[in-house]
C-alpha cells in the first residue's frame, strides 16, 4: 500500500478533495410500452429487457 512520506497540509488535502465531483450520468431515450423515458445510459438494456421499471 502506498504511504505518504510526509504529512500533507490541511489546505492541500482539501484542495485535492475538492477536485472530485460526481457528474450526472448521460440520459438516453427509451420507449417502454409506447411511452418514451429518459434513463441512464448504463441501465438502458435493463429497462429494455424489463428488469427495471421506470418511475412515473
Amino acid at each position: 500500500m502506498a504511504v505518504p512520506k510526509r504529512k500533507m497540509s490541511r489546505g492541500n488535502t482539501r484542495h485535492r478533495r475538492a477536485q472530485w465531483r460526481a457528474s450526472t450520468p448521460p440520459l438516453v431515450p427509451v420507449t417502454i410500452d409506447g411511452s418514451a423515458y429518459l434513463v441512464p445510459q448504463h441501465l438502458r438494456k435493463a429497462y429494455e429487457r424489463g428488469l427495471l421499471r421506470p418511475e412515473d
